[in-house]
């Protein structure tokens, strides 16, 4: 940042005045030495410890920004979307399973729940959530027989996961003018109608055909508030998306790419197994897991972070 912009901050306005008035002093005291030489000594002296002082609240300057606005990109809740992908019914069938069990392993942490599409995407508000969550993106894969498969054949199916960080302050600003906005009545379980005025919400960015839904709160105009959010979010995460592909080298040492299109997990359940195929790590025990049993497979993934900085992510097409 420039000077200017330090001096505009609230928060650094005072530190700013004062770098400001040190250089003044600093330019007298170099005038000084070059028009009494028999004082360049201790010009020499009030320089350095001018210039060291100048330093010194740079770098506090720069430092309280830093901490500020991370403070405020700090993520205060996520959001978490399901989306069949291969696999017909089979595959719809286990995007709702991906969800369920999600949601069972928010409850473990204690963690609030709030639907915002039915099963298609809820909000999760809870201590570090989003840290927690953050690799969950992807394509999870799943190998087993149908329980309309007559024949004992085992089908592969694919389901995709999305988690959006829903920050305090968002950078991306929304233009009216490239929203489409509907209303509708809040639907409940089974699909009835809980809510007798539309209070439910159906957001749409036309530029990039983004969608959002969000039926979880009491009036419409909640509703609308916690869609705009989400769709910022959206419009957020795919720059940094676009941002990330064009530097793609560079993304070769983290756990995952973000991509939703990236293929991370198998749950092969007639041989009772989940693999990680970007850690190379397996777990036994599905219906634990799909119960919301996470904590192994979550904690070793951030041990792995921990330990290397990420691991490239790769599907073995032959697992």
């Amino acid at each position: 940042m420039e000077l200017d912009e330090y001096r505009k901050d609230h928060r650094t306005t005072f530190l700013a005045g004062e770098y400001e008035r040190l250089g003044g002093e600093l330019e007298k005291a170099q005038s000084l030495k070059v028009s009494d030489p028999t004082l360049a000594e201790l010009a020499d002296e009030e320089i350095a410890t001018l210039e060291t002082q100048r330093t010194d609240l740079w770098r506090q300057m720069e430092k309280i920004v830093a901490e500020s606005d991370a403070a405020e990109r700090e993520a205060v809740a996520a959001v978490m979307e399901f989306r069949a992908a291969a696999g017909g019914d089979e595959a719809a069938l286990f995007a709702e399973e991906l969800a369920r069990m999600y949601q069972r392993y928010a409850e473990r942490r204690g963690w609030e729940v709030k639907l915002l599409d039915g099963l298609k995407a809820f909000e999760i508000k809870g201590k570090a959530v989003y840290e927690a969550l953050q690799y969950e993106t992807g394509v999870h894969r799943v190998q087993r027989i149908p329980a309309t498969e007559k024949n004992g054949r085992i089908h592969t199916s694919t389901a995709s996961v999305a988690i959006l960080p829903i920050r305090k302050f968002t950078k991306t600003v929304l233009n009216p003018a490239d929203l489409e906005m509907e209303f509708s009545r809040s639907g409940g379980a089974g699909g009835q109608n809980v809510n007798k005025v539309e209070t439910a919400v159906r957001l749409v960015h036309k530029p990039t055909g983004l969608e959002v839904r969000s039926q979880s709160e009491r009036s419409q105009a909640a509703n609308r508030e916690k869609a705009m959010q989400i769709l910022a979010a959206k419009l957020e995460n795919l720059n940094e998306e676009k941002a990330a592909k064009e530097h793609s080298e560079a993304r070769k040492a983290q756990i995952g790419t973000g991509d939703r299109s990236e293929k991370i997990r198998t749950y092969n359940f007639p041989q009772d197994r989940l693999t990680d195929h970007r850690i190379k790590e397996s777990w036994h025990n599905l219906p634990g897991i799909m119960e919301g049993d996470l904590d192994p497979i979550m904690d070793t993934l951030r041990s792995k972070v921990a330990e290397a900085g990420g691991i490239g992510a790769a599907l073995p097409e032959d697992e």
